[in-house]
């Protein structure tokens, strides 16, 4: 395990990153922010937990370790919006999704604090991210990018009423081949576990930087973003205890749609 974040390496064409799944604020941060982001109401809670079957699939598996409020590894480093003219939350988020202060006044961070979390915490991550993105395509030449999130199914400042089950980026289909698509598409559609749950596809969220940034699919670089609803799995208040009841067909779901995407990997390699 690295101090920044948490990995495990495998050798299928499948790659997962879990960004925003870090609970870990450092002491110094932490005494600059109010009680209400200490809470830490924007975790996507238990994500590494969800996709633990993923291990089974040889999947490789990097998943942040600091909480998003301290930088969001799924923003890009010059802060570009990702929904220009919608409201969003920055690299170093200052409110919280409920628009609740995350620094005591006086205490949000400086050009010069950003720059130093964009080194200390932004950079390994992602130069993780790109290496084993090379390491997996230059083994299989292919390489599906799976970004792991969830969310409350209710966040009025992003989206009105509740929000899908499942929530599949791929920004309008730049990020990876439409044929990829098609294969969660076809998943949904045929998969026992996919009746009790909806979902949609480049909804209110059409994946974010890590999924527009590294999808080349004209390299055969492919990636999508998936949003959960958080209600689907877990309490969406305090403490935020993960239900295992609930998570059961989500994880088979899940599993079902890693499965696909491995599968879909190795027909589209052969060009098929």
């Amino acid at each position: 395990m690295s101090k920044d974040y948490n990995f495990s390496s495998g050798n299928s064409p499948l790659i997962i990153s879990m960004p925003h799944a870090g609970t870990t604020i450092p002491k110094d941060i932490a005494a600059l922010m109010t009680p209400a982001a200490l809470e830490m109401p924007d975790v996507d809670w238990h994500i590494p937990q969800l996709y633990d079957m993923a291990r089974d699939y040889d999947a490789t598996i990097l998943s942040a370790e600091y909480m998003r409020y301290v930088i969001d590894l799924n923003r890009s480093p010059d802060d570009t919006s990702l929904y220009p003219g919608q409201d969003t939350t920055g690299l170093c988020p200052i409110d919280t999704f409920s628009k609740q202060p995350v620094y005591k006044p006086g205490m949000q961070p400086d050009e010069a604090e950003i720059r130093a979390r964009i080194k200390q915490y932004w950079q390994p991550y992602h130069e993780k991210l790109r290496s084993e993105i090379k390491r997996v395509h230059a083994i299989h030449g292919i390489a599906v990018l799976w970004d792991a999130h969830s969310i409350a199914s209710h966040v009025p400042r992003f989206f009105n009423g509740r929000l899908p089950d499942f929530n599949f980026g791929t920004a309008d289909r730049q990020s990876c081949a439409t044929s990829l698509e098609d294969a969660f598409a076809e998943t949904l559609e045929n998969s026992e576990h996919a009746r009790k749950f909806s979902s949609v596809f480049n909804g209110r969220f059409k994946g974010g930087y890590i999924t527009r940034h590294y999808g080349m699919p004209a390299i055969n670089i492919h990636s999508v973003q998936l949003e959960l609803s958080q209600c689907i799995y877990m309490e969406e208040k305090m403490p935020y205890r993960y239900d295992p009841v609930l998570a059961k067909d989500v994880k088979l779901l899940i599993g079902d749609l890693l499965q696909a995407s491995i599968a879909w990997a190795s027909r589209h390699k052969q060009g098929l």
